[in-house]
């Protein structure tokens, strides 16, 4: 099976409420506001509001009819999907709570409260061999104790040639936190997913295919290691019933002689005890109290259909009014996860 890199995106937005405390990672940075055919990001209705702006960057008179997906993992991670046409350089925003569509209809797409998952735009000409049409996005996630994020959604980074090959090289994922500005509680998201082609959809849902397992160490500023445990990101929650099956697929696969395994799967983690999840979710460290440092993602193995692509977002909240988020995104190759090489 093929391995992941990891290449952070660096968004254009001016955070209106940003915590001292960062959230951040490594790696070399490509533009995530020149336009994709397809953008990712997620939404939260747990006592947040959730506001997703698109605009159709491409100046073709014949318009853009963008696939929009959203998949809920309260629910199963059920799929709900419509499409939505925009005129050239047009801009909408999605109220989560209330879909209306570019046009002021409704969109037929109701999510309950407490609905959070994955957000998908994909642009589409309607013709395959025609398939060009660059879209931006950005979202907007109020929570109700004060503190927002923001940043872009994800594009894939259409440069074939970057980052360069590195061989056999060994290289990491990482992405620093710390406490400053009073940061306490932390959302870390890890999205894979499968481009299942015809430029017309991902594939999110399919949790025991769409998988990926990674073992976690974090380190503090003396970059002494503290060896945490392997985690499983997929669309699940604690309530999803293929939890112990995905778990079994997982201890049962492995790539290049390492084999998975994992005691907890989630679509969301917290990152240790002194910064935990901000809805009380799994941590990455569970036990660990480190406040300042460096999280390390080494890949392990992933699920027979994560094969192309997947997208990351760090959230740092301080529980009260700031909060910050990064965003990175993850590409399969024959490296392990981490930052590109440098090319010769």
């Amino acid at each position: 099976m093929n391995r992941l890199k990891l290449i952070l995106f660096v968004f254009s937005f001016v955070f209106l409420s940003t915590v001292p405390g960062y959230s951040g990672s490594s790696f070399n940075v490509v533009e995530s506001d020149t336009g994709s055919d397809v953008i990712v990001g997620f939404f939260d209705l747990r006592e947040r509001e959730t506001y997703i702006q698109i605009t159709n960057s491409n100046s073709d008179l014949t318009g853009n009819n963008i696939h929009i997906q959203i998949f809920d993992v309260s629910n199963l991670c059920n799929e709900n999907d419509f499409f939505d046409f925009y005129t050239p350089n047009d801009t909408h925003v999605y109220n989560l709570r209330d879909i209306i569509t570019n046009d002021g209809n409704n969109s037929g797409v109701v999510l309950p409260d407490g609905a959070y998952g994955v957000f998908i735009a994909h642009g589409d000409s309607g013709n395959s061999d025609d398939y060009n049409k660059p879209i931006v996005g950005n979202l907007r996630v109020l929570d109700n104790n004060g503190y927002e994020y923001r940043t872009n959604l994800q594009g894939e980074d259409e440069d074939e040639d970057f980052p360069c090959e590195s061989g056999d090289a060994e290289l990491y994922a990482t992405f620093n936190f710390n406490t400053q500005g009073g940061v306490t509680l932390s959302d870390i998201i890890v999205i894979p997913f499968d481009d299942e082609g015809e430029n017309q959809s991902l594939n999110i849902a399919d949790v025991l295919d769409v998988w990926v397992n990674l073992d976690v160490d974090i380190y503090n500023l003396n970059e002494t290691p503290f060896s945490c445990r392997r985690v499983v990101y997929s669309c699940v929650n604690e309530d999803n019933p293929l939890i112990e099956e995905l778990l079994e697929e997982v201890a049962n696969s492995s790539s290049d002689g390492q084999q998975g395994s994992s005691s907890v799967a989630s679509f969301e983690y917290g990152i240790n005890n002194a910064i935990p999840h901000s809805k009380g979710g799994e941590l990455l460290c569970p036990g660990n109290n480190i406040s300042e440092g460096f999280v390390r993602f080494t890949h392990i193995v992933d699920g027979s259909e994560a094969e192309d692509d997947g997208i990351s977002f760090i959230g740092l909240n301080n529980g009260n009014g700031r909060g910050s988020m990064d965003a990175f995104w993850l590409q399969n190759t024959e490296t392990l996860i981490g930052p590109p090489p440098v090319c010769p």
